[in-house]
């Protein structure tokens, strides 16, 4: 592979080389985030706890301060237990106060917290487990039989079980308490520690974790293959929360961000808590984002200013039929990642809801955020935008011709994006080999790039658009097809909600297109409707050889739809070529 260019942003003449806010910032650590803020603002809401049952929103607070108590009892209960520094304590929580004292706490006692998706299968919650070698897990109860189930094996010493009603809207706790004993969840055991036990007293002693330690083992979705540990730091987490500050103008104890992707997610974790932490932003935790009405009545009652988002919530939304009931216009930042936004779903959000979307980019590995439109300078659909504050980007050829060659539309020729900043991860979990593979060496001055696995292509301005994963990318007869391109098309027919587009086997050209669509509701749409659109819209040889339509698609924790279920559906004898 051969170098062919990179960007600085125009921001780092104004921080100065190297020195960007995410360097220059304290406090460096996370545990530090939280008395810093409190101290600021004691009385601020921290955590707003919003929960929609019936068609009613119902909530809950906490302040700054009240949450920085919570999490020193809780670190000090971690450490009488047996906690010491550098151990995992892994939590299988949803988005909710719990889940905040815990992550927060345990990196007060000078653990690692390693979030676990809930609705992982007790075969995934087992590997996950046995990977980090966690000895203490807090669970929610509804959970606490896939922590039995995963328990033989793993070095698991302490359940910490909370229930769902320790942090409910109190109208809800009565309600929740007569369904708890209709359901009759697993309840904790004599060896099974209560959550609430935890937090009645206790000052924790002080760590000497420094910035360069790890904070949180972060797993990849395992969307593009064995599921690993990502460890980013203290440093890695501040400063993309520092980044996403300066991206955002977020100014000190004004704004609320609703949180309605999962916490033990790279995004929703940086975007939502560490971010919050770090600026004395009010979270609105939202448990379920699948719930869309309840999601947009929360925006309305609780005017958040930031509502971090990934393509499915904006579908959703823009979908409602009485949309127009309900004002969202509160929100001036509305950043998305997670999966390629196409224009047509970003264009039908904005319109129907007033509310302007910034794309932008990152993986787990990056903690997540590298790149993003400016909210307030020029947004261009399609594109990623500009790296964040203190971090490089650059474009590698895939192949012998120069990538530094540009095309008559002032875009480079793809290539492998890589990325550089105080935000890429310290490495892989107990995996030197994966580590070394995804960190390549740097240009002497002591950091490594990061592979991202993405085709990129950088505009002259320095704008950069994601054409596709490496991975996904689709070779007919030895031409080059990204499925994004394709579902981006597609996307922009009107009786179409949602496309994804995968290779599959074929005797004489090596692979096809398939296309899997969902169709909007009510929608008549036809397999050869659609394909003579794409043919008035797309290369012949980028034409779908198929279209199969699905009620939905397979989803990863953060509505991300994943190609590879579709792809392993033709890796096993029931696939059918189309």
């Amino acid at each position: 592979m051969s170098e062919s260019t990179s960007f600085q942003p125009p921001w780092v003449a104004h921080y100065g080389p190297g020195v960007g806010p995410s360097v220059a910032h304290r406090p460096r650590c996370l545990h530090e985030l939280l008395p810093d803020v409190a101290r600021r603002h004691p009385e601020r809401e921290a955590l707003i706890f919003a929960v929609a049952v019936a068609g009613r929103l119902f909530t809950t607070s906490l302040s700054f301060r009240r949450l920085e108590q919570l999490v020193d009892r809780f670190a000090a209960s971690l450490q009488r237990l047996g906690v010491r520094e550098g151990d995992r304590v892994a939590l299988i929580l949803p988005n909710c106060p719990q889940f905040v004292i815990a992550l927060l706490g345990a990196a007060r006692a000078g653990a690692i917290a390693v979030p676990f998706n809930p609705l992982y299968s007790a075969r995934e919650v087992g590997y996950q487990l046995a990977d980090c070698g966690a000895a203490t897990v807090v669970v929610l109860d509804r959970f606490l039989p896939l922590v039995r189930s995963a328990r033989p094996g793993s070095a698991l010493e302490r359940v910490v079980v909370t229930g769902v009603t320790e942090y409910l809207p109190l109208p809800l706790r009565a309600l929740a308490a007569l369904r708890a004993l209709r359901e009759r969840p697993a309840r904790a055991g004599g060896a099974e520690l209560r959550f609430k036990d935890q937090l009645r007293t206790g000052t924790p002693t002080s760590i000497s974790t420094r910035e360069e330690d790890t904070a949180v083992l972060l797993y990849t979705g395992g969307t593009t293959g064995v599921s690993k540990g990502v460890e980013l730091t203290h440093r890695n987490l501040v400063c993309n929360a520092e980044q996403n500050r300066a991206w955002a103008g977020v100014g000190d104890g004004v704004d609320r961000a609703l949180v309605a992707l999962p916490l033990f997610h790279a995004f929703g974790l940086t975007c939502g808590l560490n971010l919050g932490l770090l600026a004395g932003v009010t979270q609105i935790l939202f448990p379920n984002p699948r719930d869309t009405r309840g999601l947009v009545k929360a925006i309305h009652r609780l005017r958040p200013t930031i509502f971090p988002v990934v393509p499915t919530l904006l579908v959703g939304i823009a979908s409602l039929p009485d949309l127009a009931r309900f004002d969202l216009r509160s929100i001036r930042v509305c950043p998305c990642a997670g999966s390629p936004l196409a224009p047509a779903v970003q264009r039908a959000f904005t319109e129907r809801t007033g509310v302007t979307v910034s794309e932008g980019y990152g993986l787990t590995e990056a903690g997540p955020v590298t790149h993003g439109n400016p909210p307030f300078g020029e947004n261009r659909p399609g594109t990623i935008g500009l790296p964040y504050p203190d971090t490089l980007a650059r474009i590698v050829a895939l192949d012998v011709v120069a990538a530094e060659s540009w095309t008559d539309t002032e875009w480079s020729s793809p290539g492998e994006l890589l990325v550089r900043g105080p935000q890429v991860m310290k490495g892989y979990w107990n995996r030197p080999a994966e580590t070394a593979a995804q960190l390549c060496a740097g240009d002497g001055q002591g950091q490594e790039w990061l592979r991202t696995g993405d085709i990129a292509q950088m505009h002259r301005d320095g704008y950069f658009r994601i054409v596709d994963r490496l991975k996904d990318m689709i070779i007919r007869g030895g031409l080059n097809i990204y499925p994004a391109e394709v579902e981006a098309v597609i996307a922009e027919h009107p009786e179409v909600l949602e496309a994804l587009v995968i290779g599959v086997p074929d005797p004489a050209l090596g692979e096809l297109v398939k296309a899997f669509v969902v169709p909007r509701p009510g929608a008549t749409l036809t397999a050869e409707r659609l394909l003579a659109f794409c043919r008035q819209n797309l290369a012949r040889y980028k034409v779908p050889a198929a279209v199969e339509f699905r009620a939905e698609l397979a989803r990863s924790a953060v509505g991300k739809p994943l190609r590879r279920a579709l792809r392993e559906e033709f890796a096993t004898p029931a696939g059918n070529p189309p």
